[in-house]
């Protein structure tokens, strides 16, 4: 055993499980591929003022839960804890919004980092695909981007998901609501640090988890009951969008999410079968974060799916998905002459788009056989002197056990009929 392990909260993506983290990557970003969104990949460390601006410092994510350090070079930098604040100030930094086609929409994969108290669900280290539609403010882009995300789910077979969607106003209406929030908590009996937030960010009380704080809550008032007319008629027509779409949602007046730049829509996917880690994703529109971190007005939208938490919604309804084993072929050559020649009807099937493997390091016929039906290959190429001798190979179905000669030169096109 290794004298190393992974860092608490950390976990290894390993053969075969890896395969179904990489399907559900593949299938949450292919709605978004076929919908004008583009790559983006950014460092996996930022500035911490970054953060700190657009996500907000009175935040958990901020205050408590960020990996920050200081470079030799006297840099404050920190892992990134969530995607957005990152491809925004790339998309600053390399000004696409001045390519006159708005808004600007990517999409992204990677890996994300909090400190915070391991459980099932919850990982120091986890894996996000998202996407964010940048410089325009529009229902409809808001609405694209929840129907996305359902297409994405829906195509993986996960059926036990709901919608939940609220407005947050903007900067018209929401200090308004602010004030009266304001006013009702602090009446209540709250402990030192959540009465701190009380004045920093209030609407975060909302979001506290702790049934002795949610108890407390009953009666407070809600945005919907202070939203603008502006506002209400913007949240009125994604709420239509959706439902002209086919896509469920419900009403949650209390939806805020953990962090700051968030402004009108706001939306979380939840699952039932996660218990306390119910959510899988979630987003929403925030018009004002590019101003926050130094760039002009660019009203966006965006979200995020935790891949981790599909895999485990996945299993939560019991779907297996439909996976292509690693190796379809497994060449097994007897004597080094076969080892030659197969190896090279190996490199050609590869160049096929055939899923290839080779039995290395000198196996014996049994032990090499024994690789060949763990690889999960469907067939096996088998060949030794008297073959070779004679112009052939042996294409062996490993699930049927029938075995037929094939000339060496048909090999590929043998294999890609039998494989369909």
């Amino acid at each position: 055993m290794s004298t190393f392990q992974a860092p608490k909260g950390t976990y290894d993506l390993i053969p075969p499980n890896s395969a179904t983290y990489l399907a559900v990557r593949e299938a949450i970003a292919a709605p978004l591929r076929t919908s004008g969104y583009g790559y983006i990949e950014t460092p996996g460390f930022e500035n911490v003022e970054l953060f700190a601006r657009g996500v907000g410092e009175s935040t958990d994510i901020v205050s408590k839960e960020m990996y920050a350090f200081e470079t030799k070079g006297g840099d404050r930098l920190a892992l990134r804890p969530e995607g957005t604040a990152s491809v925004l100030r790339a998309a600053l930094e390399a000004n696409l919004h001045k390519g006159g086609n708005l808004p600007v929409k990517l999409w992204y994969s990677g890996s994300y980092y909090r400190y915070e108290r391991p459980q099932k669900g919850r990982y120091r280290h986890f894996s996000q695909v998202g996407a964010e539609a940048i410089g325009a403010e529009d229902p409809a882009l808001d609405a694209e981007l929840i129907i996305l995300a359902h297409q994405a789910y829906r195509s993986l077979g996960l059926r036990d998901f709901r919608i939940l969607l609220n407005s947050l106003g903007d900067k018209e209406c929401r200090p308004v609501y602010r004030a009266a929030l304001q006013e009702f908590l602090r009446g209540l009996e709250l402990d030192e640090d959540t009465r701190r937030r009380i004045e920093i960010n209030p609407l975060r009380v909302l979001d506290d988890k702790r049934e002795s704080v949610q108890e407390q809550l009953i009666g407070a008032p809600m945005l919907r009951d202070y939203l603008c007319e502006a506002c209400k008629t913007y949240h009125e027509q994604v709420r239509e969008l959706l439902t002209a779409a086919g896509v469920a949602f419900e009403d949650d007046p209390k939806l805020v999410r953990g962090l700051d730049y968030y402004t009108r829509t706001t939306f979380e996917f939840v699952h039932d079968g996660l218990g306390s880690q119910s959510a899988v994703g979630g987003g929403g529109r925030y018009d004002g974060l590019s101003e926050m971190i130094g760039g002009p007005a660019l009203p966006s939208v965006g979200w995020a799916l935790g891949v981790d938490r599909t895999v485990l919604a996945l299993e939560a309804e019991g779907i297996s998905l439909d996976v292509p084993a690693a190796t379809a072929v497994y060449a097994v050559p007897l004597g080094e002459e076969a080892r030659r020649v197969l190896f090279g009807k190996v490199t050609e099937l590869r160049l096929a788009g055939v899923a290839t493997d080779f039995a290395f390091g000198g196996k014996g016929l049994k032990n090499a056989m024994k690789s060949a039906n763990r690889s999960g290959a469907r067939l096996a190429l088998v060949a030794g002197e008297r073959d070779l001798a004679e112009g052939v190979v042996q294409l062996k179905n490993l699930q049927s056990g029938e075995q037929t000669a094939v000339a060496l030169d048909a090999v590929v096109e043998e294999v890609q009929r039998t494989l369909g």
